[in-house]
């Protein structure tokens, strides 16, 4: 299903059962799976590829060249995933680089006005309330839900199954399975509630919130409580996975 005023180059891909909304507008160099829905005056360019079952609403615009001054010209990817909704006068950049790729996962939730910058790579299950931007190079973990009018610095990561709060300024990583807000963002306790709406066990969440009282409220510094968690807490997978996570942090943890 096509609408008579679309706009679509004779060279993009569309999959089977598309519904092209009025006044949409399709590049060269796009390519859509089956089912994908792109609503009134959306504009999907460059080397954009969609994922079969996405909705795509009035005014996006996905897959234009990046930002970043940076950028000399050449071929860099948008790839957006499987079933994943991008409402109003949502935005997603290409990669600076050639080549480079920003990317969104599958059953992502991005609400209208949010900013996708340049290298953002965006796990699955992600929720992005309304007017979220994210810096270039940001990196967000599967089934994290940020706040509306939230700010990414770039190169920060938010971790797996976090939840941040509206309105937060994020300039360092947040942990995974964390709750944090403000400006500067600040972590007041594990995600109890997404932890408990996500079917983890008793046991898990009790790691959690000892391995949250190491970091945060013990006065130990950043080493020690690591240390203190390796010695004291169960390896369980969830703790691995916030140890690891901590070790890579190129920009330190929200402290």
């Amino acid at each position: 299903m096509i609408h008579k005023t679309a706009i679509i180059h004779p060279k993009a891909e569309l999959g089977k059962d598309c519904d092209i909304g009025p006044y949409v507008i399709i590049g060269e160099h796009v390519k859509m799976g089956k089912g994908v829905q792109v609503m009134p005056h959306a504009v999907i360019d460059g080397w954009t590829t969609i994922g079969e079952g996405c909705k795509i609403f009035p005014h996006a615009v996905i897959g234009m060249i990046t930002q970043d001054r940076k950028y000399k010209g050449g071929r860099s990817y948008v790839i957006i995933g499987k079933n994943t909704t991008l409402r109003e006068f949502v935005t997603i950049h290409m990669a600076t680089p050639e080549e480079g790729k920003t990317v969104v996962g599958d059953n992502c939730l991005l609400l209208a006005y949010c900013h996708v910058a340049h290298e953002c790579i965006l796990g699955n299950g992600i929720i992005m309330s309304n007017a979220v931007n994210l810096g270039g190079h940001v990196v967000v973990q599967d089934n994290a839900i940020i706040g509306g009018m939230t700010g990414v610095h770039q190169f920060c990561r938010v971790g797996k199954y976090s939840f941040t709060g509206a309105c937060s300024k994020i300039s360092q990583d947040v942990p995974p399975y964390m709750l944090g807000e403000g400006n500067p963002l600040k972590i007041y306790s594990p995600n109890v509630v997404g932890l408990e709406r996500n079917n983890f066990s008793d046991e898990t969440r009790d790691a959690l919130k000892k391995a949250y009282k190491l970091l945060y409220i013990s006065g130990l510094n950043v080493s020690q409580a690591i240390e203190k968690i390796k010695q004291d807490l169960p390896q369980i997978q969830e703790i691995q996975e916030l140890l690891t996570f901590i070790a890579e942090s190129e920009r330190g943890i929200t402290k």
